[in-house]
């Protein structure tokens, strides 16, 4: 059973009744019916069920979901709760803790964000466990697009967190009234390469707070 909120749902209507998401709901059936996929089938949208659409203040774009056991549950870069963190989240943990002077909770989970405003929404919303990028190129991509235009068009301004070539492809589509940060992806690969010292976090919340908004407690 696929979960989406009734904002949202009202939001994206319209693409539900295209051809291309129709062609990715029965990709889909069929993935969920033959293999392991992940996350659970009613946590596809968690980034956006966190989320309502004039709640949102700080967007980080993922690219796909965790392909192991126990790891994605609907948000980028979060794990479920006990689960040991992936590199990149390790990466991003640090770079909180240097940036902010905190010590982050010892929790890999999310949510504990996405219920302050920060939608972690990933390009691509479902992959085949054990294989990165499986999903790829079925369309999830053409949807995730209209969420961030759709957010792009909001006049009330957002911090757009762009980790990676990936993420930085939607900058294009990002309105001028929001604050676009970028970096290097967290991963081990390219975190030295700038994503450490990047200093996002305090960023984030230095312009929500020049906005008027409160702050993200990172932690």
């Amino acid at each position: 059973m696929i979960r989406i909120t009734k904002d949202w749902a009202n939001r994206l209507r319209a693409e539900f009744d295209k051809e291309y998401f129709k062609k990715l709901q029965a990709f889909l059936e069929e993935e969920y019916s033959k293999y392991d996929v992940y996350p659970k089938m009613e946590n596809i949208f968690n980034a956006l069920n966190y989320c309502p659409y004039d709640k949102v203040k700080v967007v980080i774009i993922g690219q796909d979901p965790y392909h192991e056991p126990h790891q994605a549950h609907g948000l980028s870069f979060s794990v479920e709760e006990g689960v040991q963190y992936p590199p990149s989240l390790v990466n991003i943990f640090k770079e909180i803790e240097d940036d902010l002077h905190v010590k982050v909770i010892n929790s890999g989970n999310l949510a504990r964000w996405a219920k302050q405003g920060v939608m972690l929404l990933n390009t691509t919303l479902t992959v085949r466990r054990g294989m990165a990028n499986s999903h790829r190129g079925k369309g999830w991509e053409i949807f995730t697009n209209e969420i961030i235009k759709q957010l792009s068009a909001r006049k009330d301004p957002i911090v757009f967190i762009l980790w990676g070539s990936n993420a930085q492809s939607f900058e294009p589509i990002i309105e001028k009234q929001h604050l676009v940060l970028k970096a290097p992806h967290p991963s081990p690969l390219s975190a030295y390469r700038g994503f450490f010292g990047c200093k996002h976090f305090s960023k984030a919340n230095g312009f929500l707070v020049k906005m008027g908004k409160e702050p993200i407690d990172w932690r």
